[in-house]
Parts: structure tokens; sequence; C-alpha cells
């Protein structure tokens, strides 16, 4: 898949990670996403969310879904056990570099809170 595969109402055409010039660094991002959770037997939406879990113990996840069985997949992320040696295989193969672009575009970083 390439950025310019995207639809021409796709949301997404207006993010900075998904222009051309950072969609197949962070598609390649995402593949080592899915390795990862594969070698944990969870899905990347359950590791991500274990992830957040296991790092900050005064924080409330609050996934967002549009189907039941999204809900039931983010349930299981309580189930996915990440030990120090997970969390340091994640921050290896998963360094924040790693995603190209920023979040938002320029139009919306002023209403950020940061």
């Amino acid at each position: 898949k390439r950025a310019e595969d995207l639809p021409a109402d796709d949301t997404r055409r207006i993010f900075p990670r998904f222009d051309a010039t950072n969609f197949d660094a962070n598609v390649a991002a995402a593949e080592q996403v899915r390795e990862v959770a594969k070698n944990l037997d969870c899905t990347p939406a359950q590791l991500a969310l274990a992830w957040v879990l296991a790092r900050w113990d005064k924080v409330l996840a609050i996934p967002g879904t549009k189907k039941r069985a999204y809900l039931d997949e983010n349930a299981g992320a309580v189930s996915v056990g990440l030990g120090k040696a997970q969390l340091e295989e994640i921050a290896t193969r998963l360094p924040e570099e790693l995603v190209q672009g920023e979040r938002y575009p320029e139009i919306m970083m002023h209403t950020l809170n940061i």
C-alpha cells in the first residue's frame, strides 16, 4: 500500500504520518508492531493497550471502538503479560524515532495542550 492509494476523501490524507514522505517508514513501523504482537500471541491493539497499562500504573486507558468485537479484543489486553524483558524488547524494536512525521497537521497543532 502507498499513500497515494488512500481514497481521496480519507481523513488520514491530512495527517503528516500518512503523507508520501512518511508513509513507507510508518508502514514499516506498523509491521514491527504486528511482529512483536504476534510473538506475544496478541493483537497489535492489545499490545498497545498492554504497553500503556504496564508502563503507568496511574493511567486509565480508554480505547475507542466501533464494533463489539473490538471491545472484546481491547478487553483482552489485560491478559497480555508484559514483564521487564518484553518491555525492553518493545523499547528496542519500537523506539519512538521509528515513527516519522508529526502526529497532527500544522493547523491542528495549536489546539493541543502540550
